[in-house]
């Protein structure tokens, strides 16, 4: 592997199948990085609520300063701080784990609620170790967030050119929510990573990850479309999982940035 491996882009979704927020750098933790994917709206029978059945949820837009996060949503905004929770904690189920979360506070619950138009309540994981997944692959358990698997994701941005030539009208690579965007050689070479650093962190590469229908969730404007999974499954699909981007774990904190080499 060359220099030609370059962070482009980092990420993070402070909020389960919000939209994202751009970063120039972040601090990457043992879950995630720093406020990726800490919070999740759940539904009054305290089951998880994604874009896969609310495409509405990627038209709420968060933003983080000053230790809070506010939320705009078309011409209405709610803030509340990234340390406040209530007392009481709860299990829910994110897939096929179980996770420890606990309420921010019944007024943005009730607001969220309001907007989504049903009840709902905004909760967090507060600690390392309070959602615990599983590896088939790795044959190994880690302590992960309110994301659907792993901590990370990862894309190379060869990938995306050679799905976007086989596409009629291009998307952008917001579709796939990754973490890190690096620019690469080849496309889906990062299947194929192993071990390396970026910044002051190593990563570990677990395994090629598999594609849902949100993918075809349009997140400029929230609109289902039969693309990109209809042609990604002509080519990507391994075992009936149709693949894209890959699923990395830190082996220690420490920050990245725009710009990082990766070191392999």
């Amino acid at each position: 592997m060359s220099a030609v491996h370059v962070v482009k882009e980092i990420y993070i979704y402070p909020i389960k199948s919000l939209a994202g927020i751009s970063l120039q750098s972040a601090h990457a933790e043992e879950m995630g990085f720093e406020n990726d994917r800490r919070w999740m709206l759940i539904d009054a029978e305290n089951q998880m609520i994604t874009q896969r059945e609310h495409r509405i949820m990627s038209q709420f837009y968060p933003q983080i300063s000053d230790g809070k996060i506010s939320i705009t949503f078309q011409d209405q905004r709610h803030e509340f701080s990234i340390s406040e929770h209530l007392k009481n904690a709860m299990k829910v189920n994110v897939w096929e784990d179980k996770s420890e979360v606990v309420e921010v506070n019944h007024e943005t619950s009730k607001w969220f609620s309001q907007h989504l138009g049903f009840e709902c309540k905004l909760v967090k994981i507060i600690k390392i170790g309070d959602r615990k997944h599983e590896s088939s692959k790795a044959k190994q358990t880690f302590n992960v967030s309110l994301a659907d698997g792993y901590p990370y994701l990862l894309i190379g941005s060869k990938s995306l050119d050679f799905l976007n030539d086989k596409l009629d009208e291009k998307i952008t690579i917001k579709r796939f929510r990754p973490n890190i965007v690096v620019s690469s050689e080849n496309p889906h070479e990062e299947d194929d990573y192993n071990t390396f650093n970026i910044g002051e962190v190593q990563f570990k590469n677990i395994k090629p990850c598999g594609r849902c229908i949100m993918v075809n969730n349009d997140p400029e404007n929230g609109r289902l479309k039969k693309e990109p999974l209809k042609t990604l499954s002509k080519y990507r699909n391994v075992n009936n999982s149709v693949l894209f981007g890959t699923n990395i774990v830190s082996l220690n904190s420490g920050n990245i940035k725009v710009g990082d080499v990766l070191v392999f």
